[in-house]
């Protein structure tokens, strides 16, 4: 009896050993509320699994920084790599440098200038651009029955969400019940509340009118809204939104100030990004992009979505 506990427990261990797996992360930066939160996703989900060790590395906004973080993952022969990227047009240099060295790879939240194109051992996890910036517009679109002056502030313009979600808003004005909408003024913010709300006191300083603000993401959104309220601005009378419905997002909703934002599930791509890594670690097949579903954010279900991010 005490042979077979004794073989028993040799085996756990053993097969314990045997899939233990390290895998390397590299973070676009850590100072970013939302990111921050995809990034706790990730690791307290590894918390839960046995034999799983994280090298968690901040790239701080620097794409060459983000690139030797590989080649060090590359280096010490992790399982597995994953990337939030800092430029989602110098990814392709990234998976060949993962696929030459057969180590897996998984881009989260950011797409990949090459999604579709990617190597064998490579995947994607976010949720799909075309919803966010949509169902954003579309609702203040709603609010303002068809029609008013909108400012659209953006996010870095290397990124591809950015880009994706700044044209959601021009497919949705396209349409016929959203025609009357008319942008005055369209810049970047580069994902910051501080760059958010210089923005937006410059285009109060120069007399620009509009009725919505229209924000690639909540940070610029919160620097907006400050903006304003300095100004002395009527909140009731601006429509405001963002997207990712972080904390300080619906704070700000709870508070009046916020109109309109989207979950956008930080935790749960922190988690799936994890998941598909070790997948291919072990050899699985996993899809090439796996998509974690977006969710409109408002006034009315607020509650709903205070302790998800």
């Amino acid at each position: 009896m005490k042979k077979f506990i004794l073989g028993t427990a040799m085996a756990l261990v053993m097969s314990t050993a045997a899939h233990a797996e390290t895998v390397g992360v590299s973070m676009a930066k850590f100072d970013d509320n939302f990111l921050t939160v995809l990034r706790n996703g990730m690791t307290d989900y590894a918390k839960t699994l046995s034999g799983v060790t994280l090298q968690v590395e901040d790239a701080q906004n620097d794409v060459s920084k983000q690139q030797s973080q590989i080649q060090n993952f590359i280096a010490s022969k992790v399982d597995a790599i994953i990337v939030n990227p800092v430029d989602t047009d110098a990814t392709t240099a990234m998976s060949k440098l993962a696929a030459d060295a057969g180590i897996p790879l998984v881009y989260v939240n950011r797409q990949p200038v090459n999604v579709d194109t990617l190597p064998d051992k490579q995947a994607f996890v976010a949720s799909n651009e075309q919803e966010s910036g949509t169902l954003e517009t579309k609702e203040i679109c709603r609010i303002l029955g068809g029609k008013g002056k909108a400012v659209v502030i953006m996010g870095e313009l290397s990124n591809q969400a950015a880009r994706m979600r700044t044209q959601d808003v021009h497919d949705v004005i396209k349409t016929d019940e959203c025609k009357g909408l008319e942008i005055v003024e369209e810049q970047t913010a580069n994902w910051d509340r501080t760059q958010g709300a210089d923005l937006m006191t410059n285009w109060l300083s120069s007399g620009i009118e509009f009725d919505a603000v229209i924000s690639n993401n909540d940070e610029m959104a919160i620097g907006a809204i400050q903006a304003l309220k300095a100004a002395g601005k009527d909140m009731t009378k601006v429509v405001v939104g963002g997207v990712d419905a972080t904390q300080d997002a619906l704070a700000a909703m709870q508070a009046g100030d916020l109109d309109v934002t989207v979950f956008q599930d930080a935790a749960g791509q922190g988690k799936g990004s994890l998941g598909a890594a070790l997948k291919l670690a072990k050899g699985e097949k996993i899809d090439k992009k796996v998509y974690i579903p977006f969710q409109l954010v408002t006034p009315a279900n607020v509650k709903d979505f205070v302790t998800k991010n």
